[in-house]
């Protein structure tokens, strides 16, 4: 039986292009370029199809300061145009307005699109500010395409996303704050945390999508562990099953070491394992490892997994 409606996101959801296919997820692509630098660090996110994870971030580790830009509204209104032509009434999930300006980007496309129309498009298409991006993008992807499956309309998955979105859990570990930073994603008096004495920030997602940091961890081990006691203390397995996302910034052996750990202390527990791709990783630099989960609704405020210290200035690309 053919799907209901069709759901499409951006390359920051950090799937590979195998995971994109067999999801039956499009995946409209950022960009990053070093601006001045012809022969610097410049591209598509690809999903890393033009380089390796590990030739990016190694890049990166010598000295290269890519920005990211959002899809161009080209992209955008070729996208939705398709959609009118297929005529599969279609969701487009959008990475963190808190962040980005991907979500007006798509919007203000949307709205082109259906001026050409004249003002009314014969299939819906919805934009959704999924309020986060990376690992935590990737948990809900997948959860998206099996609400899909499962014979959802557009609509329905719409309200479905609405509630869903606070129902993941992110908590993710930096090297240091200086590509954060850099990015104008948090001011410098925070940034300057990173550089104490090997402490490693421990970040999540406020409600409205940008970022706080809810701990600091001396090392990197101490800070891993740190992550396993967060998916210990808020998940909850009650209606999407036991499903843990771990991503790392090439630093495959410490997502693998959180995964690895997870899974022998909550036996059953499905483990998607990602990589941070270029857009997320030109802003937080080499060595990121997050850990993104289903739990309680954070909506609900009785817990710190929402975040309340803020992370002020955050400014948007």
């Amino acid at each position: 039986m053919p799907a209901k409606c069709k759901i499409m996101t951006d390359s920051c959801c950090d799937f590979t292009l195998q995971e994109s296919q067999a999801e039956g997820v499009e995946c409209l692509p950022f960009t990053y370029t070093e601006a001045g630098k012809p022969d610097g660090l410049n591209g598509v996110d690809d999903l890393f199809q033009s380089r390796t994870a590990h030739e990016f971030y190694e890049a990166i580790r010598n000295g290269a300061c890519p920005m990211t830009s959002q899809p161009s509204q080209l992209v955008f209104e070729e996208a939705f145009e398709r959609v009118q032509a297929e005529g599969v009434p279609t969701v487009y999930f959008s990475i963190s307005s808190g962040i980005s300006g991907g979500a007006q980007g798509a919007q203000a496309a949307l709205d082109r699109v259906r001026e050409n129309h004249g003002g009314k498009l014969d299939t819906p298409v919805y934009v959704v500010d999924l309020l986060m991006t990376s690992t935590t993008q990737n948990l809900f992807m997948h959860q998206a395409a099996i609400k899909r499956d499962e014979g959802l309309t557009a609509e329905e998955m719409v309200a479905w996303a609405k509630d869903a979105i606070f129902r993941t859990h992110t908590i993710f570990m930096v090297d240091n704050l200086d590509s954060l930073h850099r990015g104008g994603r948090i001011p410098k008096s925070v940034a300057l945390i990173g550089g104490l004495l090997d402490v490693k920030p421990l970040l999540t997602w406020r409600l409205d999508g940008t970022l706080t940091i809810v701990g600091v961890s001396r090392g990197r081990r101490k800070a891993l562990r740190k992550m396993e006691e967060f998916y210990e203390k808020y998940h909850r397995d009650d209606e999407y099953g036991p499903v843990v996302a771990v991503g790392d910034a090439d630093c495959v052996p410490d997502g693998d070491s959180l995964a690895r750990t997870i899974k022998e202390k909550h036996h059953g527990v499905r483990v998607y394992r990602s990589t941070i791709g270029p857009t997320i990783g030109s802003h937080v630099g080499p060595g990121m490892v997050s850990c993104c989960f289903w739990g309680v609704d954070r909506r609900r405020g009785d817990n710190d997994a929402a975040g309340e210290d803020s992370v002020k200035g955050v400014s948007k690309s």
